[in-house]
């Protein structure tokens, strides 16, 4: 072989060895996330894409053997045609046979070195950290085709890795994880806002993530800050009680100032005439449900909704009432406060009148406000 045609070797396989450290990387650091939408949209590259890092394992097998045989012969191709090239002008200075055997094997071992590491090693890995999704999308279908060339071979490298693997108990994956924790969630999105690429003006993100972490203790009324009715209320009491607060929903509590259920406005407006004196009717009390204190917020929520209720009643773990969780407060903590199109700024309504909800303003204590 010429000297010219060893040095076109070393380009060829420090190519070689670039594309398959660039696959490597790629695989392993390209988001799922990014390629699937693509690989729906019908994109062959990102089907492939998709494969290999469902198979990332096999693919990794792959990537290593293929940079383990480039490295190897990028010196054994390389280093006859560097050192014959050199010997001219080593032997120029006076340096016997043996001194310039040691120092051109030593100057050809610097510059392959510098070659391998710098161009088949550096770059392409920076390159493929740097554009992850759009390397798989270029690498992974001939990544693939060399899988398929030399599958036996790569298949038995693999096997013999995953069993030495499970030897120390570990077990191996085909995947790369793609999967996040809530706390890595938070992280990642928390990352993203400080880095520009993120916005969360609204602050509904970092709400969420806080919401897991809340109880219904941290939210729940106090039962001394609830505007409450008496159970033997009337329609003539709940409109009065209405026109001075302006809520629509309203707990009932017994002679003993426990809650017992609530009302709704939009449910008794259509009682009239004589009914607006009476007691009203039992039909018309919607239930409350228990819930504790310790109780996860996102748990409440869940219960409420099943219960499709706006109110739940707060017990303690004796089963002693603490207070009342409202739909909306729990609402209020994922997406901040809710403007209600009902809330009125002028004087009393009617019953008839559509008021604000009781959620809204039930945050600032209202100590004057007793049972009606």
């Amino acid at each position: 072989m010429s000297d010219w045609a060893g040095l076109g070797w070393l380009v060829v396989l420090l190519a070689v060895n670039a594309f398959f450290v660039a696959s490597e990387f790629a695989v392993i650091s390209a988001r799922r996330s990014q390629i699937e939408p693509l690989a729906e949209e019908g994109r062959r590259s990102a089907r492939v894409a998709l494969g290999a890092m469902e198979h990332a394992t096999l693919m990794l097998s792959t990537t290593q053997l293929g940079i383990t045989v480039a490295s190897l012969l990028i010196l054994n191709v390389s280093e006859p045609a560097i050192h014959h090239l050199l010997e001219g002008p080593l032997h120029v200075t006076g340096l016997s046979t043996e001194g310039v055997d040691l120092v051109g094997f030593v100057i050809t071992l610097l510059i392959v070195t510098f070659l391998h590491v710098v161009f088949g090693e550096m770059v392409p890995k920076n390159v493929a950290f740097s554009v992850p999704d759009r390397a798989v999308l270029l690498l992974a279908t001939p990544l693939v085709f060399v899988e398929r060339v030399f599958r036996p071979l790569i298949h038995a490298l693999n096997g013999v890795t995953n069993a030495l693997v499970r030897l120390v108990g570990v077990e191996p994956k085909d995947e790369a994880n793609s999967t996040f924790t809530l706390d890595e969630v938070e992280t990642i999105v928390e990352t993203s806002r400080r880095e520009g690429t993120l916005d969360d003006l609204s602050g509904t993100l970092t709400a969420a993530f806080d919401f897991t972490e809340k109880q219904v203790a941290d939210v729940a009324v106090p039962l001394s800050e609830i505007v409450a009715l008496s159970e033997d209320a009337t329609p003539d009491d709940l409109e009065r009680v209405v026109a001075q607060s302006g809520f629509s929903r309203y707990p009932l509590v017994d002679s003993a100032g426990e809650p017992i259920g609530y009302l709704h406005l939009k449910d008794v407006l259509e009682l009239d005439g004589d009914d607006v004196g009476r007691p009203i009717p039992q039909k018309y009390v919607r239930r409350l449900t228990s819930v504790t204190a310790g109780t996860e917020l996102e748990d409440a929520l869940a219960v409420l909704r099943r219960g499709r209720q706006h109110l739940a009643r707060v017990v303690d773990q004796d089963g002693a009432v603490r207070g009342i969780l409202f739909l909306e407060d729990v609402i209020e903590e994922l997406v901040g406060e809710v403007q209600d199109a009902t809330r009125r700024s002028a004087p009393p309504v009617s019953r008839a009148a559509a008021p604000r909800d009781q959620a809204r303003d039930i945050r600032k204590p209202r100590r004057d406000a007793g049972s009606v």
